[in-house]
């Protein structure tokens, strides 16, 4: 028996040093030293992050867990392991700035069972993706994507309530933002990306995706831990019915036990962390541009972003006109004049124009080619409103005939999903899009993840709570759009779609459907068109009412859509925010504080040297009382200097700096 127990243990302890032989352990900084990447590889594959010392993500487990039993991440043994320093950049369309630096070190593990990790260490984050390259078709069950933090710290939580037809992963991908404990995370409930959980010390870590394609988006839940977050994905779906709103949705009835079906021989979708030392470093953040495919439309050229006038918000209420608004042409080309007196490129024809399942199906009073006709000699290009349902099923022959017609785009609504057959079909849209010199505007689906570098038509993406919401809405709105441009902005443009020129306090603001309101002052709203990446951006009010503002108008519509160059100024995610942006040699600024009414000082040092002049909308000394209130003024600005501006509370600051010697 003695011996029998001391064979035993010579046994286990061999296997404990072969297995300890196999494990093995790598370090990766980032460029400038201050990030520590740690993986170890052994009966689980592990990462975890340090900046300067502090530990950000604990030691965390990944893996890819297939159908036929194998798990891509247990038990691993490294074939061969490469370092690499890369030190680039690349041109960028429709967006933010014009160039990118796109500086890492990368760590490529090539592992046994055909499959491997691709790991990559930014000075501002770390990114990993899987790869496989087996022969056949692989169907993957799950992936195990952890994020582990040491502490149990506040989390900015998007939890996907909303569910359509009662259907967990049919969302519309709009939601406040709760603030609280990683464990007090709500129960029978998933978030979608991106999401911020903020470590204290000024360090902030968002969540996110990027190069999402053929597979389904990434949702958290709280893990094990309590401390940390696990991905989960939606299954694949077998089964659909038509359902939610107005019977426009696709509802999944019956799901698969597994979440892709996909080729062997592939990259799977980016899983990264973005850390700053200073919340206003996420004003300004690339990584979603850097880690997405590049384009696949050789000419881009015919990809003109730029502003629309739109008609659903306001419900189509002009008014002075003698002729009966709604869905006639009419009122279409009262939208054509208005956005030609603005210089604006287009209008967008939401629904109603057509069948909301059926866009070949054109109503009686609309006649299309007469509206495109005429915007034509107008300037004006046309964007159509069709739901995803319609456009999947009928694309083939809409969008030659529509593309032959004279119409610029498609505002493409009611995805409301993100699991693999979604996710495909926007590639599949924009593709096909591209094909017949079509841009598309995504709207009812959850966040960027770099289609719209891969696919430069995409020019518009939802995903987010936007102002179309205030029609019925009372929830925060001024602390919800100072907390997006560091959290879902990261992912890429959102069709926020602002505008507003009924403006409100707390105490005069409620929602009116067929006349909606803003909460917040006017210039806040002013402020949103230079925060918020939009390439194809809305004045989501009336021409009307347009027209009664029109010093507010001629300001919207001078600020461009994408820009040359971008510099962060100051900001406190869920606080206030303010940004300046550059076209040419034209600088815009935005500024935007929630219901505290606050002093920013403003750094003009990103000036080049020289003196300039301003075009300043600020709050009204009385904005506090009627949010409508308003003061332009032109100041000189010189280069380096600082100035003090008052923002009313849910107000906002914008201006219009020119250089002048």
């Amino acid at each position: 028996m003695r011996n029998k127990l001391t064979g035993l243990i010579a046994v286990l302890l061999i296997s404990t040093m072969v297995s300890a032989q196999k494990t093995k352990d790598f370090v990766l900084k980032s460029p400038d030293g201050n990030l520590t990447l740690q993986v170890a590889s052994g009966q689980k594959l592990l990462w975890s992050v340090q900046l300067k010392g502090k530990q950000i993500i604990a030691p965390s487990d990944i893996a890819l867990e297939l159908e036929n039993g194998e798990v891509l991440g247990e038990r691993v043994r490294i074939n061969s392991s490469k370092t690499e320093k890369v030190n680039s950049s690349f041109a960028t369309l429709n967006y933010k700035k014009s160039t990118i630096t796109d500086v890492y070190n990368e760590l490529t593990l090539n592992c046994k069972n055909d499959f491997g990790v691709k790991f990559r260490v930014y000075n501002d984050g770390v990114a990993y993706r899987f790869f496989t390259t087996k022969k056949n078709e692989i169907i993957v069950k799950n992936e195990i994507a952890n994020f582990n933090f040491t502490e149990d710290y506040k989390a900015f939580i998007p939890y996907m309530w909303d569910y359509r037809d009662g259907a967990k992963f049919n969302s519309s991908f709009e939601a406040l933002y709760k603030e609280s404990p990683i464990s007090k995370f709500a129960p029978d409930s998933l978030a979608f990306l991106p999401l911020l959980v903020d470590e204290g010390d000024n360090n902030k870590v968002v969540i996110i995706e990027a190069d999402l394609e053929d597979y389904p988006g990434m949702y958290l839940n709280m893990n094990d831990t309590h401390k940390g977050f696990m991905g989960v994905y939606a299954p694949y779906p077998l089964e659909t019915k038509m359902g939610g709103y107005e019977n426009m949705n696709v509802i999944p009835t019956k799901r698969a036990d597994y979440i892709a079906k996909t080729t062997g021989t592939r990259s799977f979708p980016w899983r990264a962390v973005i850390i700053s030392q200073s919340d206003r470093e996420l004003l300004n953040n690339d990584m979603v541009q850097k880690l997405a495919s590049p384009s696949r439309i050789a000419d881009a050229s015919w990809i003109k972003p730029g502003q629309a006038s739109w008609d659903w918000w306001s419900d189509w209420n002009i008014s002075h006109v003698d002729f009966k608004a709604g869905y006639n042409n009419a009122t279409y080309k009262y939208y054509i004049d208005f956005a030609a007196a603005n210089k604006l490129k287009y209008i967008v024809m939401d629904w109603g124009w057509s069948s909301h399942t059926d866009i070949m199906n054109v109503i009686a009073n609309v006649d299309l080619q007469e509206l495109v006709d005429y915007g034509k000699l107008k300037g004006v290009g046309i964007f159509l409103w069709a739901s995803w349902y319609a456009v999947s099923q009928e694309m083939n022959q809409a969008f030659p005939k529509y593309s032959k017609m004279g119409i610029k785009g498609f505002k493409i609504d009611f995805f409301d999903r993100d699991d693999q057959l979604v996710v495909a079909s926007t590639y599949a849209i924009a593709q096909k899009a591209a094909e017949y010199h079509l841009m598309v505007d995504y709207h009812g689906i959850y966040k960027p993840t770099g289609l719209q570098k891969t696919y430069p038509n995409v020019i518009g993406f939802e995903g987010v709570k936007g102002l179309e919401n205030y029609k019925w809405a009372t929830e925060d709105q001024p602390r919800y759009t100072v907390t997006i441009p560091y959290i879902r902005m990261m992912a890429g443009p959102m069709d926020y779609t602002p505008g507003a020129m009924r403006n409100a306090n707390k105490t005069n603001y409620r929602p009116i459907e067929g006349m909606p309101m803003s909460m917040g002052t006017r210039c806040n709203q002013l402020a949103m068109y230079v925060v918020f990446d939009a390439p194809l951006q809305m004045l989501s009010d009336n021409p009307s009412t347009y027209m009664k503002e029109q010093e507010c108008t001629d300001f919207i519509s001078s600020i461009p859509t994408t820009f040359d160059e971008t510099e962060a100024l100051d900001g406190k995610v869920g606080e206030f925010t303010a940004i300046a942006h550059r076209k040419g040699d034209v600088w815009f600024i935005g500024a935007m504080t929630n219901w505290t009414e606050r002093e920013l000082t403003l750094d003009f040092s990103f000036l080049p040297k020289g003196n300039y002049q301003a075009v300043v909308f600020k709050d009204g000394v009385n904005a506090d009382r009627d949010g409508t209130d308003y003061k332009k003024e032109t100041i000189k600005i010189a280069s380096g200097a600082k100035l003090s501006i008052h923002l009313a509370a849910g107000g906002g600051w914008a201006a219009r700096i020119e250089r002048i010697n």
